[in-house]
């Protein structure tokens, strides 16, 4: 049969863009393409993406009667593309498509070197607050659902003037008060004029400055997948009564994926200088070198070589100070 109009293959994987396109392991919570794209893919929510194979999970295929449609409908596709539980190159991939680069087709393989812009979250800070709102509302929501006494109440409701409720996600802030006339909201002690139309655990319907958007969450715990048309983040909101002992050491290095430890380079009571390797990591057959942040001194050696670890646990600890 005869070629007719365009198709662009992106291929998603799971890695890191910010980190040096370090690959990334989890458990996919969610994954869901849009129809009007093909996807190739083996993988589904809850699937394992462990440090044992590629680091691709899919390849979402567009097609159009030129290529610059078949780039914005594969672009669009992406946006809107809910994947949850692993990092992924995903707003890379809708960065470079929508670039005047590839558009005029100047695109070669030294492109992402040159573009520094590159990489950067399609999410903007306040589209983060906005999200981060939406987090917190929808927590509440689930645990006025599943609340046995007076669950027909909002949460946080008093009969008298109290504190508003809080909801802290690292550098943002949101507070939220119920009162007859509607739902008042704060992220980080500024007032923001938005409407809630609806909130419901997985689904919060807010209005700004005149424009409406729906946000999706999916709720894991302390941890909230957001997805709307301003982009898509994961947030951690902080644990109100953390467990004792839960902190981390001071000057505690700990590793930024799963993987093997494929070489100790130091040993306790030596003295390291800023950028000296440490040890080196081995995921999804990349090898990845644990550095010092600055210069110190080596108290603890954690692990050994051969040693399976998992994401966040401590391998060094370096304390501060080299003696003169």
């Amino acid at each position: 049969p005869p070629v007719v109009g365009h198709a662009v293959e992106a291929r998603l994987y799971a890695e890191d863009v910010a980190a040096g396109f370090l690959p990334s392991t989890g458990t996919l919570t969610w994954f869901e393409v849009p129809d009007g794209v093909r996807v190739d893919s083996g993988v589904e929510a809850g699937s394992v993406v462990s440090v044992h194979y590629d680091a691709m999970l899919a390849k979402v295929v567009a097609h159009g009667p030129t290529r610059e449609v078949a780039s914005r409908v594969l672009a669009d596709a992406l946006a809107r593309t809910r994947v949850h539980g692993v990092t992924t190159n995903r707003d890379l991939l809708v960065q470079v498509l929508r670039s005047d680069a590839w558009r005029d087709g100047e695109v070669d393989t030294g492109h992402l070197d040159r573009a520094a812009d590159l990489g950067t979250p399609l999410l903007t800070p306040e589209g983060r607050r906005l999200h981060a709102v939406a987090a917190a509302l929808a927590g509440a929501a689930l645990r006025r659902s599943t609340a046995r006494v007076l669950a027909g109440l909002p949460s946080g409701w008093r009969n008298v003037p109290s504190e508003p409720s809080r909801a802290s996600f690292g550098d943002v802030v949101v507070t939220y008060a119920q009162s007859r006339d509607g739902v008042s909201v704060t992220v980080d002690g500024e007032r923001l004029g938005v409407v809630v139309l609806s909130a419901a655990p997985d689904l919060v319907d807010l209005e700004t400055d005149g424009v409406r958007r729906r946000f999706r969450v999916a709720l894991d715990g302390l941890r909230a997948h957001v997805d709307s048309p301003l982009g898509s983040c994961t947030l951690l909101e902080d644990d109100p009564w953390p467990p004792p002992g839960s902190t981390l050491a001071a000057g505690s290095l700990t590793a930024p994926m799963p993987g093997t430890v494929l070489r100790v380079e130091v040993a306790a009571g030596q003295q390291v200088q800023e950028g000296q390797v440490l040890l080196v990591l081995e995921a999804m057959k990349m090898e990845h070198s644990v550095r010092a942040p600055a210069d110190g001194s080596v108290t603890t050696v954690a692990v050994e070589a051969g040693q399976q670890v998992e994401a966040g646990s401590v391998l060094v600890v370096v304390e501060g100070g080299v003696p003169g």
